[in-house]
């Protein structure tokens, strides 16, 4: 893939904006063009990379960005709202409006040396707990609550005609998944029920545009982050001597490219060690 994000086209009028690397706040994007105004499927964390992404929908067509949907409250998807304007209507599920309410802009606190620019909370204004049609002309787009499982207002974004899914962080592309405010358990329990969906294509909230495969991918390492902690839990050991003690399970290859991601191919599983949180690529955004 290119150093630069791009828009992938997906089918007609539905196109996945990808960021290399996906990794920690570098999130993708799914772009839905009508023919007065555009549908977007979470946008990026800092007001530089949201530029980029009304830059890039602005040369495919004239329309103008009308509306948002979350996939959930974490800011990485959403913090760059603001450049799309105050008309910008935005959907979410009502368990993601209240997180976001309470939590506010948290990164910055997180990360304070990202270049975050000019951006703050465009909280939605449409929330809804139950499925939800939204057309697009003649594109129709079921927005599907989930979860409890990446968090707990999770909703997947389901193009039922031309098959194509975007799932949110409830799936890594090339990527390690995580939890932490939502449910192992419960994550497992979605996967599998959009793997019933026969998807052609999956966006990931991270990572390159991918096949239904990364759906038995993620759950593959999920599972085996279960076994591990329950192993561990048995033998009455901390969660952090649990996650940094070697495993013959993990890949010596287990780090990406980038340095710092961690990645993962069945059968070989990747460290579930979290050094990544002191290395947030968003000042690369």
């Amino acid at each position: 893939m290119a150093d630069e994000a791009a828009l992938v086209e997906l089918a007609d009028g539905v196109l996945a904006y990808v960021q290399p690397r996906g990794g920690w706040c570098v999130s993708n994007a799914g772009v839905l063009v009508g023919r007065d105004a555009v549908t977007l499927v979470d946008c990026t964390a800092t007001e530089r990379s949201a530029l980029r992404l009304r830059s890039a929908i602005a040369e495919r067509t004239p329309a103008p960005v009308g509306t948002l949907v979350l996939t959930h409250h974490h800011g990485d998807h959403h913090y760059g709202a603001g450049v799309f304007g105050p008309g910008l209507t935005v959907a979410a599920h009502e368990r993601t409006r209240e997180t976001m309410l309470r939590e506010g802009m948290n990164l910055p606190s997180i990360w304070p040396d990202v270049q975050w620019g000019d951006v703050h909370l465009v909280p939605p204004q449409l929330t809804f707990t139950d499925r939800l049609a939204l057309h697009v002309d003649e594109l129709r787009v079921e927005l599907v609550p989930v979860g409890p499982a990446h968090t707990t207002g999770d909703v997947v974004v389901w193009l039922p005609e031309q098959r194509v899914l975007f799932t949110g962080d409830l799936t890594f592309s090339q990527g390690t998944p995580f939890c932490v405010q939502g449910s192992l358990d419960g994550t497992l329990e979605v996967l599998a029920r959009l793997r019933e969906l026969d998807a052609r294509v999956v966006v990931s909230g991270h990572g390159p545009v991918c096949g239904p495969e990364v759906l038995e991918a993620n759950a593959e390492y999920l599972r085996w982050v279960r076994e591990v902690a329950a192993e561990g839990f048995a033998a009455g050991r901390e969660p952090l001597e649990v996650a940094r003690a070697p495993n013959s399970a993990l890949s010596p290859g287990c780090w990406s490219p980038s340095g710092w991601w961690p990645t993962f191919t069945a059968p070989t599983r990747s460290c579930a060690a979290s050094r990544a949180a002191s290395n947030c690529r968003c000042r690369r955004s």
